[in-house]
């Protein structure tokens, strides 16, 4: 399915944003860090993602959809700078430390515990680099009878009750992006925006650095705030509703006279009064006291599913969303991905760019944030190593001294294009 994308103004550089002199290193794999830092990378600030020589980043190896890239690693590494570094050795130890010394901020999501080992954890950077902040995403953060155990999105959902409230009763499901990832991420992109403007405020004392930890269980444990309100002071373990909530009724999907389906949902006692008196027509239940509240039509949902239910299987769903238009009722059609690929919606809003790879150009969603004035800077896809060179020559590294790293093995092949 084509879709019209309108190439990005190749004239923005990482200078144009508002993060536009920050520098990040980000020692990270698959979603979590690599988001946190696009997220600052499409702000303007500078990216260096440092890779093992050998493989890089797992996550770009998941799949080759994307003109032989991952869809994942496209997805989360745009505008930055890959740089291939032997963190086992001590020459691209050294390395690392010359980055750090002139970065503001370190990204890292490797096993618990790793950092520590390699002599890189946060107290030892606090030493060594007290202007630094510091920021260390893991699974289920320190003290904790599971702190040592690895864990990835799916781990961390089901640990946290996400799963048990996702898909149906007879079938638990995890929730289909993954939450733990992306809201880790960005919630270490908002500890980083708040540590720079607390530091920024301080004019009479030196930056001083700052050390973070986030865990995707704690961040879905935060996402469960409404489930886990409610299990505390009922005593009762919600079940999962599908497209529905347990929360308000009626709320879900509903199939359609021309075999789609449309999401119609209810959020107040006024809202129900309005769909079942100006749409469905039914006065009766309108009426009726089983319904009269929120909490009665959760008890009753599956009669009020059926009498929906078979109004919308009457209806085509064109017509019964502008009935809903009509009565103020929030209403959705159900779509696919590749139907939300040739939306309408977004391609009015001109929602689309195009972003550079190694392998040529791709089309990438701009990210929700629309600040007046600014552009994303949405770069390329970083190639594995392809910005080694110059990193190290920005470093103050000259040729000799970068082919003797590579002698050593302290960093990756030169990259070929």
């Amino acid at each position: 399915m084509s879709t019209s994308v309108e190439a990005f103004d190749t004239a923005a550089t990482p200078s144009d944003g508002p993060l536009a002199g920050i520098t990040v290193v980000a020692l990270e794999q698959a979603v979590s860090a690599p988001m946190c830092t696009r997220t600052l990378a499409d702000l303007g600030a500078r990216v260096i993602k440092v890779e093992n020589p050998n493989g890089g980043d797992f996550a770009r190896h998941y799949d080759d959809v994307v003109n032989g890239m991952a869809a994942h690693f496209v997805w989360v590494n745009r505008g930055k700078e890959s740089i291939t570094i032997d963190l086992k050795s001590a020459g691209g130890m050294a390395v690392l430390h010359r980055l750090l010394g002139d970065a503001d901020v370190l990204v890292s999501n490797l096993a618990p515990g790793s950092t520590t080992k390699m002599g890189i954890g946060p107290d030892d950077l606090a030493d060594r680099h007290p202007e630094l902040i510091v920021v260390e995403i893991d699974g289920y953060g320190p003290g904790g009878p599971l702190s040592h155990k690895r864990a990835y999105d799916l781990l961390a959902q089901a640990e946290s009750g996400a799963c048990a409230i996702t898909g149906y009763p007879d079938a638990p499901a995890k929730p289909g992006p993954p939450m733990a990832d992306v809201c880790s991420g960005l919630y270490s992109a908002i500890s980083i925006l708040s540590l720079m403007v607390g530091q920024g405020r301080d004019t009479q004392r030196p930056r001083r650095g700052g050390a973070v930890a986030v865990s995707l269980f704690d961040t879905m444990a935060e996402l469960m705030g409404y489930a886990l309100n409610y299990t505390r002071h009922t005593g009762i373990d919600q079940q999962p509703r599908g497209m529905g909530s347990p929360a308000v009724a009626p709320y879900g999907a509903y199939p359609t006279a021309d075999a789609q389906k449309v999401v119609l949902g209810t959020t107040n006692d006024r809202e129900w009064q309005r769909l079942a008196t100006e749409i469905l027509q039914r006065g009766d239940l309108a009426a009726d006291p089983r319904f009269t509240t929120n909490a009665g039509r959760v008890d009753h949902r599956d009669i009020l599913d059926a009498a929906i239910g078979d109004w919308c299987s009457k209806h085509d769903l064109l017509d019964i969303q502008k009935a809903a238009d009509a009565a103020g009722i929030g209403n959705a059609r159900f779509n696919l991905p590749s139907d939300v690929i040739a939306h309408p919606h977004l391609a009015e809003r001109d929602r689309w760019r195009e972003v550079d790879t190694p392998n040529g150009p791709i089309p990438a969603i701009l990210p929700p944030p629309v600040i007046a004035g600014f552009d994303p800077v949405m770069g390329p896809i970083p190639g594995l190593g392809e910005h080694t060179d110059s990193v190290l020559a920005g470093l103050g590294l000259g040729a000799d001294d970068i082919a003797e790293l590579r002698t050593q093995g302290a960093v990756g092949p030169a990259f070929d294009r």
